[in-house]
């Protein structure tokens, strides 16, 4: 056990520094290199929410301007993840980095505000965070992820690994839609008249192939540099083209246009703070409150199990779980993602919550919260830079949806496909998430369908309680147009 450089100071004792076998020098480069593996988030997130219209055609932070918004998004990203990160180091000294929740993002941008406003789908988020409170709290929680079959988990989570990927593939305009006017059969195509076309196009393939390069090297903090060195190339690709907006111009930038003018640094803009309405959502969602319930129901599983899960593999990787695979202080690390999850839609950047990346600071010997700490202070510290964003286009972020999605994708091998009984349920959740374009609808039906295929084998017994409330929530969910017509 080393303790040379930690000894025995009031940091070590409060953080158990030496006692984990670990060194403040751990610490500290196992935080940076946690934020280094992360911090593209602050530059995603924005991306994501800052160009989705809700159902009024407002753009979070940003009017009726798309992208307006990405700046004041981008620095209550940062400090929503630097402060609920400092509060897992503190509070539950657990080596967990917590950040804007991907996939999380992506169900509120393309859901949830498009059947509301950003402030309703806002105040879902906060709801969804205090029920996610209340649950750990009561100890209740803990039954919920027993209710579900751990399969089915994992195929929740494939399922939105497909969808992120998908995402990407269509905001960078390397899959388009087939216009209505083709008259063909086929839905979706590469790109346009299913060939690549534009510089924009090429510079997301490039960027995808690059960060996939740096990946697979082992290279820390991949996924941000590739997005930076696509960002440079899209600004010389820009300079050397003046292609300006795909609105303004054929082949142009999707969303913004990569440009290097102005102050790269500033007093950070957080006008997204506040800006929620907590049960807004019961008014405005079609459907009304069984709509706007279920859509809290989807983001609370999605947001539930992975933190769950997460936490298992952080303290696995770091050999502090005990006999029964519980990592220490698992109440409180379950609390702070709890408050995070509130943090994140008060603040307006949607729902915070544990990042597996921290398993990056964990292979550098970050053993303690202490590494926590110093991840939040250098998100705290990046909220002055958010200005850089303007200067990336979506083409140069996105390829890290498709990377996330790939490696959300590994838990496949988890689901045995040899059992029809769990394989169908399974299936069918990660697959209609990005075919149906709804993180919900895929969730629904493989709830409904494992469910149904319970009752017809007779294994009525294997199927919890909970289980039966929310697949018959989710039957009504998709009846409703029909059932309302037919009542009318």
């Amino acid at each position: 056990m080393s303790t040379q450089t930690s000894g025995g100071s009031a940091l070590d004792r409060f953080f158990k520094i030496s006692e984990r076998g670990s060194t403040i020098g751990q610490e500290v480069r196992g935080g940076l290199v946690t934020f280094l593996t992360m911090a593209y988030i602050v530059v995603l997130n924005p991306l994501i929410l800052g160009f989705a219209a809700d159902s009024e055609g407002q753009f979070l932070a940003g009017g009726t301007t798309p992208g307006a918004g990405i700046p004041a998004i981008a620095a209550a990203t940062a400090l929503v993840a630097g402060l609920l990160t400092i509060l897992m180091g503190t509070a539950a000294n657990f080596p967990l980095a917590l950040a804007t929740g991907l996939g999380l993002n992506v169900f509120v941008a393309t859901t949830i505000a498009k059947q509301s406003t950003w402030a309703d789908a806002m105040g879902l988020v906060v709801l969804e965070g205090i029920v996610i409170l209340i649950l750990v709290l009561t100890g209740f929680r803990k039954a919920v992820f027993h209710a579900v079959p751990q399969q089915l988990k994992v195929a929740i989570s494939v399922g939105i690994g497909l969808f992120i990927a998908l995402v990407g593939f269509v905001d960078s305009g390397f899959v388009t839609r087939v216009p209505d006017a083709a008259m063909t059969t086929v839905p979706v195509q590469l790109g346009a008249n299913n060939h690549l076309s534009g510089w924009p196009v090429l510079v997301f393939a490039v960027g995808l192939l690059l960060m996939i390069a740096l990946w697979v090297r082992k290279v820390r903090g991949a996924i941000l540099i590739g997005i930076a060195l696509t960002t440079v190339l899209a600004v010389i690709v820009e300079a050397v083209g003046d292609l300006g907006k795909a609105s303004e111009k054929a082949g142009g930038w999707a969303l913004s246009v990569p440009s290097l003018s102005g102050n790269p640094f500033g007093m950070p803009d957080l006008d997204t703070l506040g800006e929620f309405n907590l049960f807004g959502a019961f008014d405005s969602v079609e459907g009304g409150v069984l709509a706007a319930l279920l859509l809290v129901f989807s983001l609370l599983l999605a947001d539930f199990f992975d933190t769950m899960g997460t936490m298992t593999a952080i303290g696995a990787e770091a050999g502090l779980n005990d006999e029964e695979g519980v990592p220490p202080n698992a109440q409180r690390i379950l609390v702070v993602d709890s408050v995070a999850a509130i943090a994140g839609g008060a603040a307006g950047v949607s729902s915070n919550t544990s990042y597996i990346e921290s398993a990056s600071g964990v292979g550098e010997g970050a053993r303690t919260g202490l590494a926590s700490v110093v991840t939040g202070l250098l998100f705290l510290v990046a909220m002055f830079a958010t200005p850089l964003v303007g200067a990336i286009p979506s083409e140069a972020a996105v390829p890290a949806l498709v990377l996330v999605g790939f490696l959300m994708m590994q838990q496949v091998t988890e689901i045995d496909w040899r059992d029809v009984e769990i394989a169908i349920p399974a299936f069918l959740t990660l697959v209609l998430m990005p075919f149906a374009y709804s993180i919900s609808v895929g969730i629904g039906a493989g709830f409904v369908s494992f469910v149904l295929i319970k009752l017809v084998v007779g294994k009525v017994r294997e199927v919890h309680p909970l289980m039966w409330l929310v697949a018959a929530l989710f039957v009504v969910y998709f009846a409703y147009t029909p059932i309302s017509g037919w009542v009318n």
